[in-house]
């Protein structure tokens, strides 16, 4: 309701606020997908917008290196129309004609454009993002549809990272990504020319890129000029100043409301009853913005109990075609351990944990303990959902 915000060239701003408070309307409203029922987007002429959403449907077929290369349409046009006009001009000799000087001036400008958008270092650029977001030397030529709907995300990302436009829109840029990966984009974004509005939930990565914090509660937004760790203090005083505020307000109005009810009907006092009332209707009543108390509660059943050894695994061989990933791997887990799986994108994390809950098979032994059940929450777990169902 009534926003205004203003983003200059160089913001680092974090959007945060509760899920359905309206970040991605935000978003979507300034990328220009959507239109505000009221009031104005404005946008300098020539400026570019790029935005990340949490979710796309991806079909391309292309391999990641050309699907990469879309990010440089101009930088291709501008190439082919070098490539012609050099070639109009290879084939004339009227050197000192009004129309071939025309030409020298088109190819010189379009030239001069090509090296501004690093026209000659596009395969390098695209080679260190796509390496810097996770993919190997290998991945390169491989088509895009034959990776997980997360790496096809990442694909998108470099792409928007690589067309440098002039305001960068992510939306949960971090969901898809593993720490090498964020720790990469953290480092990109440091040194980004243009201006960033980032949404996460991912609390380190927005105190590493974002240095204001833009909060939409209610419908209205708080702007804070603090990365998201000083915005959580600024905000607790903010919200003890307001009750401050609130509760000095509720005894005054208690104080006034007495007074009418009192000498509403003495005429002696008529005159100061009705500047009493014009004061309360005339008075901007403090509504402090308290967090909302709405949440789901679970309450689950303990955990059948298990036998001491929850799962012991044997010279775990797993292979995809001529590729080890797992070679002779022993494993024992205890009741109560709590274990992270750390590693290289392709090194076999997410292939472990399938062939400890029966999903892969493989070469050795994977035995469950006594009374173990296994629950398994899969990196794409959203495209197991059967979307005809509700939520319950």
């Amino acid at each position: 309701r009534e926003l205004s915000l203003l983003i200059t060239p160089r913001d680092r701003i974090g959007l945060v606020g509760r899920n359905g408070a309206g970040k991605t309307t935000l978003l979507r409203i300034l990328r220009g997908e959507m239109q505000p029922e009221k009031g104005d987007v404005v946008i300098p002429s020539g400026k570019q917008v790029g935005y990340l959403p949490q979710q796309m449907d991806l079909t391309s077929t292309e391999p990641i290196r050309l699907e990469a290369r879309l990010a440089f349409r101009e930088v291709m046009e501008l190439q082919r129309l070098i490539d012609g006009l050099t070639e109009r001009l290879s084939s004339r000799n009227d050197y000192e004609s009004d129309e071939y000087h025309r030409l020298i001036e088109r190819l010189t400008h379009a030239g001069e454009r090509f090296h501004l958008l690093g026209g000659h270092s596009i395969d390098a650029d695209i080679e260190r993002t796509l390496t810097g977001l996770g993919f190997r030397s290998d991945d390169m030529d491989r088509p895009l549809n034959t990776f997980s709907g997360g790496w096809q995300m990442r694909v998108e990302l470099a792409k928007i990272l690589l067309s440098k436009p002039d305001l960068l829109l992510l939306d949960e840029p971090t969901n898809h990504l593993d720490i090498e990966s964020i720790q990469w984009l953290e480092s990109y974004l440091e040194s980004y020319p243009g201006a960033l509005i980032v949404v996460s939930h991912d609390r380190a990565f927005l105190d590493n890129v974002t240095r204001r914090t833009v909060e939409i509660s209610g419908g209205k937004v708080y702007d804070y000029k603090a990365s998201y760790s000083g915005y959580v203090e600024m905000r607790e005083t903010l919200l003890e100043q307001q009750m401050a505020t609130w509760s000095n307000q509720q005894r005054e109005i208690a104080q006034i409301e007495r007074f009418i009810e009192r000498f509403r009907y003495k005429n002696t006092k008529a005159r100061q009853v009705q500047s009493r009332i014009k004061m309360l209707e005339k008075m901007d009543v403090v509504e402090p913005d308290l967090p909302s108390d709405s949440a789901m509660h679970f309450h689950f059943p303990p955990a059948p109990r298990s036998g001491k050894v929850v799962l012991e695994g044997r010279q775990i061989n797993k292979s995809y075609g001529s590729k080890l990933v797992l070679n002779k791997l022993d494993i024992s887990i205890q009741r109560g351990d709590t274990i992270a799986f750390v590693g290289r994108n392709g090194e076999g994390k997410t292939t472990l944990s399938r062939i400890l809950v029966g999903e892969l098979e493989h070469h050795g032994e994977a035995i469950l303990g006594h009374n173990v059940r296994i629950g398994y929450y899969a990196q794409n777990q959203a495209e197991l959902l059967d979307e005809n169902k509700t939520v319950f």
